[in-house]
């Protein structure tokens, strides 16, 4: 028993507690926005086509990664709460049901990959070499998706408990692999065969592949807060009860970011713009989306270490150390958010530099992307403050078992708001257009003080 009371997320100092479980999250999920945009860079220099086919590819591999990782999110609330009330079979029970849930997720995308990967693609566009390269690409990332949902649930559980480092250690494997192979595959250095799209996503994959061995052994080899056993498993109703109150709406949450990067795409299509501007908005706005994981990513980094610290002590009933750790991961987001968004307001062209085509031939699809891309990089960099407090209330919401805010603010925030908004502002210009980003995370705000103010007068109260 007095093991469990020295639980390091009920008793050690709250900024080194944080900075100690959040900064291996936010290094790792720095390494991962670099192979995504690393990734990109390679399969732009292949080709202009390649890179607006990855773009509309995107939004379907949102939906997978969304499954993998919601369905996680809902298993390390949960872990971490039971632990916090110090309920070690539900804890364990809840570790050993999310295995089989990624499973069971990787079954599902395995169905979607060869069934709608290149219908998909052809919703977008009338290229037939996009439409080859997109269905290419997605049919693998969606059928070899087993390395995504079985890593992405084994990190969760580790982080549950407290565990950083070999989460962080899992994704950089990840990540490497994937870096390393990239340009190997794409362009077929040495003995390797010249791929293109077709070897980024074998890169991809493969990166997965590694990753989940890895977390696998870790996870059966090292000892742990939670012990995962199928020996007698059965699966229980509360437990998924329990896990998905908080993963479904983290599943709805980044699945609406699928359907509004598809929302923006078909908009751009609608628009009165020639077929080559078109173009050349969706790869800025693809561009954009891989650029800003570099900002994003380690602000969601910083919320794999404030989760599971709010989830423990809400379940020990410590309120003052469940603020004390949403006020410093405000303040530390708060500040990531603030670079972003004056490297994104200043640089602008630089950063749209680094995706142009190496092919000569191709100096006029660079000119309008640099075109295009520089407004829309500033204009929505104008989002980013806003986002990091919305996206700190979201974290609290799901760490406490209230998923379900989380999930109402996205709906604003990305549907309700943003796509509409988006149409009605196209009608103007297409630069005035991408303004809505802002203005729709400024309505999502609004909505989340709502909901905090609420929680803090009901749940949180009663603590």
């Amino acid at each position: 028993m007095s093991e469990i009371k020295e639980n390091k997320m009920g008793v050690k100092p709250m900024l080194p507690l944080l900075l100690g479980m959040s900064l291996p999250a936010m290094f790792s999920m720095m390494i991962q926005a670099l192979y995504n945009v690393v990734d990109s860079i390679f399969v732009a220099k292949y080709h202009p086509d390649a890179l607006q086919a990855i773009s509309l590819a995107f939004p379907m591999q949102m939906v997978m990664i969304a499954f993998g990782i919601g369905t996680a999110i809902g298993v390390n609330s949960l872990i971490a709460r039971r632990l916090g009330a110090r309920n070690f079979d539900e804890a364990n029970n809840a570790a050993t049901t999310g295995l089989v849930l990624a499973g069971c997720n990787w079954l599902l995308f395995l169905i979607l990959g060869l069934t709608v990967s290149r219908p998909f693609i052809a919703l977008f566009t009338e290229n037939e070499t996009v439409r080859e390269y997109g269905g290419q690409y997605l049919s693998i990332v969606l059928c070899v998706s087993i390395g995504l949902m079985v890593s992405s649930m084994c990190e969760k559980i580790l982080q549950a408990t407290g565990n950083m480092i070999f989460p962080m250690l899992t994704q950089l494997l990840g990540a490497v692999i994937n870096i390393i192979f990239d340009p190997l595959l794409i362009f077929g250095v040495g003995f390797f065969p010249r791929m293109g799209v077709m070897g980024a996503a074998i890169a991809t994959v493969f990166g997965q592949l590694c990753s989940m061995t890895f977390v696998l052994i870790i996870l059966f080899t090292k000892k742990h807060d939670v012990k995962i056993s199928f020996k007698g498993f059965k699966m229980q109703k509360m437990t998924l009860k329990n896990i998905y109150t908080v993963g479904l709406p983290a599943i709805v949450m980044q699945s609406i970011g699928s359907v509004m990067v598809s929302g923006i795409n078909f908009i751009i299509s609608l628009a009165d713009i020639s077929a080559e501007y078109a173009a050349a908005y969706i790869n800025a706005f693809g561009i954009y989306f891989k650029l800003q994981s570099f900002i994003f990513m380690p602000v969601f980094g910083l919320n794999q270490g404030v989760s599971p610290i709010i989830g423990y002590n809400y379940g020990a009933r410590n309120r003052k150390r469940m603020y004390s750790a949403f006020n410093m991961g405000l303040i530390i987001a708060a500040l990531i958010m603030l670079v972003g968004t004056l490297v994104f307001r200043l640089a602008p062209e630089w950063l749209l530099s680094l995706f142009e085509s190496g092919d000569v031939a191709d100096a006029a699809a660079n000119a309008k992307l640099v075109e295009v891309g520089v407004p829309v990089l500033r204009a929505i960099s104008l989002s980013f403050m806003l986002a990091a407090i919305g996206i700190m209330f979201s974290t609290l919401f799901q760490a406490v078992g209230k998923g379900f805010y989380s999930m109402v603010m996205s709906i604003c925030r990305q549907l309700i708001v943003l796509l509409p908004l988006a149409f009605v502002m196209s009608k103007i210009d297409m630069v005035t257009m991408w303004y809505s980003f802002p203005i729709a995370e400024m309505v999502c705000l609004i909505i989340a003080v709502f909901f905090f103010i609420r929680l803090r007068r009901t749940l949180l109260n009663d603590m």
